[in-house]
C-alpha cells in the first residue's frame, strides 16, 4: 500500500484524528491517540497494533534511527501517513511534537476479564479527575510490577491523550480496567484480595501494614480522599506520615509511596 502524503493543515483526513481529543469520540470509536516516539515505542512493544501512524521526519530528533519505528508499525499492518510540518503540528496533541502520532485502540478491559497472577499486587484509584495523576499512578505501577490498576468511579478515561502522555505509554503495558466502586469491591472479594485504603484518619502507618499475599492498595483524590464506601470496604486503613503543613499528597505520590513499601515487604 502506497504511503499517503499530507502537506496541508486543512486536509479533511486530519479531522478524524483531531476528533479523538473528545472523550465522546474516543468512547464511540474505541480509539485514542498516542503522541510521541517514546510513548508509541512502548505501546508497540506492549503489543498494541496501531490503526494509523502519522509521522513527520522534519520534527524527528533522529529520522534515520527513529524511522525504524515507522517501518515496524507498517509491518504490523497499520496505514502510515507522512505529514508536512504544518499538517502534523495541526493534528499533534501536545506542544513541541516529535513527529510521531498514532491512532490506537483504547487501553483497558472489562473488570471481570482481568486475569491476576497468584498473590497479586493491585492498585485501585477512586474518582481521579486529573489525567496527570492517573498517568503518574500508572508509571509507578509499571515500574513496581503491579498486576493491574483499576479505576473505581472513574472521572477520566484510559484513552485520554493526557493519560497516555503522563503515563509515558505505560497505560498499554499495565492491565487496566474501570468499574463502579461496588463492582470493584465485589471483584476484590471474589478474588480474595485484601484492600488497604490510604487515609489520614487512622493511627496505622503505611509501613506497619502487611502487604504480603493478594493485596490491593486504594488511593483517592487529593481533595476528598477515598469515599466512605471505599473506606468501609477496606480490610486495613493506613496513613502516610506528614510533618509539614500540607495535609495531603497527590494520588500519584501517595500510590508510589505505599506501593514501594509493599514491594519492599514482598521482596523480602
Amino acid at each position: 500500500m502506497a504511503e499517503l502524503h499530507i502537506t496541508s493543515a486543512t486536509n479533511p483526513r486530519l479531522k478524524a484524528v483531531t476528533a479523538l481529543r473528545r472523550r465522546r469520540a474516543r468512547e464511540e470509536q474505541g480509539l485514542t491517540v498516542v503522541d510521541g516516539y517514546d510513548e508509541l515505542a512502548l505501546a508497540v512493544e506492549a503489543g498494541v497494533v496501531p490503526h494509523t501512524l502519522l509521522h513527520c521526519p522534519e520534527l524527528m530528533a533522529d529520522p534515520a534511527t527513529q524511522g525504524a519505528l515507522v517501518e515496524r508499525v507498517r509491518t504490523l499492518g497499520a496505514g502510515t501517513i507522512r505529514c508536512g510540518r504544518a499538517a502534523f503540528e495541526k493534528v499533534a496533541y501536545r506542544e513541541g511534537p516529535d513527529g510521531f502520532l498514532a491512532v490506537v485502540p483504547v487501553a483497558g478491559v472489562p473488570l471481570r476479564s482481568l486475569r491476576l497472577p497468584p498473590d497479586p499486587l493491585v492498585v485501585v484509584v477512586e474518582g481521579l479527575e486529573k489525567p496527570g495523576n492517573l498517568g503518574s499512578v500508572l508509571r509507578s505501577a509499571e515500574a513496581a510490577g503491579v498486576a493491574a490498576v483499576v479505576a473505581a468511579d472513574a472521572a477520566t478515561d484510559w484513552g485520554n491523550p493526557n493519560v497516555v502522555r503522563a503515563s509515558k505509554g505505560t497505560v498499554f503495558s499495565v492491565p487496566v480496567a474501570s468499574a463502579p466502586l461496588g463492582d470493584v469491591l465485589d471483584w476484590l472479594s471474589d478474588h480474595d484480595v485484601r484492600l488497604v485504603a490510604t487515609t489520614p484518619d487512622t493511627d496505622l502507618l503505611h509501613t506497619e501494614a502487611d502487604y504480603r499475599g493478594a493485596v490491593a492498595i486504594a488511593v483517592g483524590t487529593e481533595k476528598t480522599g477515598l469515599s466512605d464506601a471505599a473506606l468501609a470496604g477496606a480490610d486495613v486503613r493506613v496513613r502516610i506520615p506528614m510533618a509539614g503543613r500540607v495535609n495531603s499528597l497527590n494520588a500519584g505520590v501517595s500510590a508510589a509511596i505505599v506501593v514501594y513499601e509493599a514491594v519492599r515487604q514482598r521482596g523480602s
